[in-house]
């Protein structure tokens, strides 16, 4: 961040904690038969993102939905452009042929993360369905990608940053948009 940036609180831990617990009652809502859904995180901040939802899913409902984490590294059509990293675990315990998959992530852009989650979970068994789940969706796609379930829309610039903060991963709550 340099020092003619500003940074806007998009999220407080507060609106943070009504925003997820409104998707959880969404997915609940429009998600279909509880017992054929499972949510899959993709990393780095979907994990803890679909954990909460499952959480909450489970204090709305007494359903312990199965929750997994999916990595997309190596479906990615950017490894030249993005930076090195070494690819997470990849944990789906649980079998998703004729499931109802949501996927869970923070913010979605240009959607090109979704499509490599899209083809990642594809290896891993046919689900009856795919939905999407995000925190944050800031616009500016570049592939024919829509959420279902979405926590906030945000317009943004597409030279702005947006910044999620999850307790797991960061040590707080919040999401902030970064200008400049």
């Amino acid at each position: 961040m340099s020092a003619s940036s500003t940074v806007v609180e998009i999220l407080s831990v507060e609106e943070m904690r009504r925003t997820l617990n409104r998707l959880a009652s969404e997915v609940v809502e429009r998600g279909g038969d509880l017992n054929r859904l499972v949510l899959l995180g993709i990393h780095t901040r979907g994990v803890p993102l679909a954990h909460l939802l499952a959480q909450q899913i489970q204090r709305l409902e007494g359903v312990d939905l199965p929750v997994g984490a999916i990595d997309i590294t190596l479906y990615r059509d950017d490894l030249d452009k993005i930076s090195t990293r070494t690819p997470a675990r990849t944990e789906i315990l649980f079998d998703i042929t004729d499931r109802v998959v949501v996927l869970v992530d923070d913010v979605i852009f240009s959607g090109r993360t979704i499509r490599a989650a899209l083809n990642a979970v594809i290896d891993y068994g046919r689900p009856s369905a795919i939905r999407l789940a995000v925190l944050i969706d800031r616009g500016h796609r570049e592939l024919p990608i829509h959420p279902d379930f979405v926590g906030k829309s945000l317009p943004t610039a597409k030279d702005e940053a947006v910044r999620v903060f999850l307790q797991d991963v960061d040590g707080r709550d919040g999401v902030e948009l970064v200008k400049g």
